[in-house]
């Protein structure tokens, strides 16, 4: 963005200026709700649970004609009293943005670009990869002979698209594995 010296002065002189509409009773507020319920308007309401972390706030979603509107925080719930944390808020954008990637990509090793691929390609090279790894570099017994059944070689790190019960059963795929190295973002 390119501004000027004078410029910046000229939108800080705006910016003050709309500070004082306030002060003669000019108030936003109403304006953005009722612009905010003319988004929802004629939409079913769904109560559902935020599935980010183990605190199971409550959201509230807005579906119009099978497509998902909406989610907010639910008012009425106890504990978060209708505010959520930055995953549960950015919950719809997480599911309707049109940056989310709906098929596998792959990029060779060596190219500089990213192909489509079909899910059973990525899968399957990734279980291969996994299991070579794993094969070549299990650790039976430590250095004082006793059983450990692990692989140190792999990390696994998890992503915020994951919920509690997704995490826990990745989790104990990965310990039947010998996985020692993990983490997810479930926390914020």
């Amino acid at each position: 963005m390119g501004i000027s010296r004078r410029g910046f002065m000229k939108l800080t002189g705006a910016g003050l200026a709309c500070l004082g509409l306030k002060d003669l009773g000019l108030d936003p507020r109403p304006a953005a709700a009722y612009a905010t319920t003319l988004r929802i308007e004629g939409a079913k309401e769904y109560q559902s649970t935020c599935p980010f972390c183990s605190c199971g706030c409550s959201i509230l979603m807005f579906v119009k004609d099978g497509k998902f509107l909406s989610s907010e925080g639910d008012p009425d719930y106890p504990v978060s009293e209708g505010a959520l944390c930055p995953k549960g808020a950015a919950f719809h954008s997480m599911h309707v943005s049109h940056h989310r990637i709906l098929k596998p990509k792959y990029r060779a090793p060596g190219s500089d670009k990213w192909e489509e691929k079909d899910w059973d390609f990525v899968l399957d090279r990734i279980a291969r990869r996994v299991k070579e790894t794993r094969d070549r570099d299990f650790i039976e017994k430590n250095d004082k002979g006793q059983t450990v059944n692990r692989v140190e070689s792999m990390f696994h790190l998890g992503t915020s698209q994951m919920d509690n019960e997704e995490c826990a059963v990745t989790h104990q795929m990965l310990r039947s594995l010998g996985f020692v190295h993990m983490d997810h973002q479930a926390r914020v």
